[in-house]
């Protein structure tokens, strides 16, 4: 199942001509997660994807440049009559929000569910769920860990049939941890089946300072994504006001053993390439993505994560898959 990151918008809370203010889309298997819809969203959409029908959005928190691209969103798809519903994840709050925006989107067509997450909440998907994680950032606000379920080892046909197990129908029930009968007797999935593999791991803080709770979630990740708002000079500023320096994201990246850091929310007051060299002294594998670049996130035995420069303009986007 493909699994990737695509960010629409990079940028701190000002955007710049080039980076936009904050949303990332995960797409797992053609299912469409947008974390945070900052101004602009639909236009970088469209941009890139065109007008994606996202299945869910998860926000960090309700700060302007998080969530300002929501109405605009939400109304267009009312417009083009999008009849799926659409479900909203958020902190405590998320209801009083849309209090407010409610009377800028007004009644939609399609069903619009609003569900308020805390930290330790799940929600389930195929073969995965989104944890919440608290961030810090001076107000209510969540991370999120998009985490796979283990899989399955790999079957083994050939010793199935030394054990005298019929191809066909039995080798289906093995492989769904079944056990069968073979020619001297039952056959047991454990012997026809390789170790557990692992599933993958996306954590996404949105605006925090440096925490134990992200290293937590974010272990063992093939790709954590960063607030990294300050450079190391102006480390205090950061603390001040809840965010993270490019360094503090490095070392929770590092102390959380993960596989790429990508740093976003990068203050429009920095030449991007010199602060990313302040992380890479702390953290070789990090990278700080454009706006439209993707992140692909094979399976752990079939490689490491790879950044797409641009790949998002350039995306053939999957059909969803059938109850997904």
């Amino acid at each position: 199942m493909d699994l990737s990151a695509i960010f629409l918008g990079t940028g701190g809370s000002v955007p710049s001509a080039r980076r936009s203010t904050a949303s990332v889309m995960l797409v797992r298997g053609g299912r469409r997660m947008l974390f945070d819809c900052g101004e602009g969203t639909q236009r970088q959409m469209q941009s890139s994807l065109g007008l994606a029908q996202v299945d869910e959005i998860f926000l960090t928190h309700f700060h302007a440049d998080h969530i300002l691209g929501l109405p605009g969103l939400l109304k267009t798809y009312d417009l083009t009559a999008r009849e799926e519903p659409l479900t909203i994840y958020g902190p405590r709050g998320l209801r009083d929000l849309f209090k407010i925006l409610g009377r800028l989107v007004g009644r939609t067509d399609y069903e619009l569910n609003l569900v308020e997450v805390d930290p330790g909440d799940a929600v389930g998907h195929d073969g995965a769920e989104v944890q919440a994680f608290a961030a810090e950032h001076g107000v209510r606000a969540n991370g999120y860990a998009l985490i796979e379920q283990e899989r399955p080892g790999r079957f083994d046909p050939e010793a199935a049939k030394r054990l005298g197990v019929a191809e066909g129908p039995a080798f289906a029930a093995l492989q769904r941890g079944e056990e069968v009968e073979g020619s001297s007797g039952p056959v047991r999935p454990d012997e026809v089946m390789g170790e557990p593999r692992p599933g993958r791991t996306i954590a996404l803080t949105g605006d925090t300072a440096p925490c134990h709770s992200t290293v937590q979630a974010a272990a063992d990740a093939e790709l954590l994504i960063h607030d990294a708002s300050f450079s190391e000079e102006e480390a205090q500023r950061a603390a001040d006001t809840g965010h993270s320096t490019v360094g503090q994201a490095a070392s929770v990246a590092r102390e959380a053993h993960v596989k790429m850091l990508a740093l976003v929310h990068i203050s429009s007051r920095y030449h991007v390439g010199t602060v990313l060299e302040e992380a890479r002294d702390v953290f070789e594998p990090s990278f700080a993505p454009r706006d439209f670049d993707v992140i692909e996130i094979p399976f752990p035995e079939r490689g490491e994560p790879k950044l797409v420069p641009n790949g998002a303009r350039e995306r053939d986007e999957p059909e969803p898959e059938a109850d997904a």
